[in-house]
């Protein structure tokens, strides 16, 4: 009976394991407790290219700060933040295809079907261009999953 007991409390434990952990791992790649390195991510939606936000501008969502360049920005995001987020947690897009948490550089983006995808490197995003719908579909296998197997 007692070996019985205890594979039911090992197997509860695993079962809560996970949830506890989960909330300690940042959702969104973050530099500084601020998302995005401080880019405004409204402003990939509204414009050629991103602008730095401003910390007077500050929301705090999904244990993050993110800046923007006006309140109405600001407005927007708060609104409907899943809207403007970016997909992987703002993790590289690539990266994420190959079942691996990478850094991202905000100057290497794209917005594809109204969601926006970052990436390592300027380099790293041409590679991820020419084969995006692949890449996206390999990607959304691993997420958010991978975020809890560092």
């Amino acid at each position: 009976m007692l070996t019985r007991r205890f594979l039911l409390g090992a197997i509860a434990a695993a079962l809560i394991t996970p949830a506890a952990t989960a909330q300690e791992i940042p959702v969104f790649y973050v530099t500084d407790g601020t998302a995005m390195s401080g880019y405004d991510v409204v402003s990939y939606f509204n414009g050629d290219a991103p602008v730095h936000g401003q910390p007077k501008y500050a929301v705090v969502w999904k244990g993050a700060q993110w800046h923007f360049a006006t309140a109405e920005n600001r407005d927007a995001f708060e609104r409907d933040p899943r809207a403007f987020a970016p997909q992987f947690g703002g993790y590289c897009a690539y990266a994420m295809a190959h079942g691996s948490l990478v850094s991202t550089d905000p100057k290497a983006w794209q917005v594809v079907d109204g969601r926006l995808y970052l990436t390592h490197s300027p380099e790293i995003e041409a590679m991820w261009r020419e084969a995006r719908t692949e890449y996206i579909r390999m990607a959304e296998a691993h997420w958010p999953v991978i975020l809890y197997e560092q």
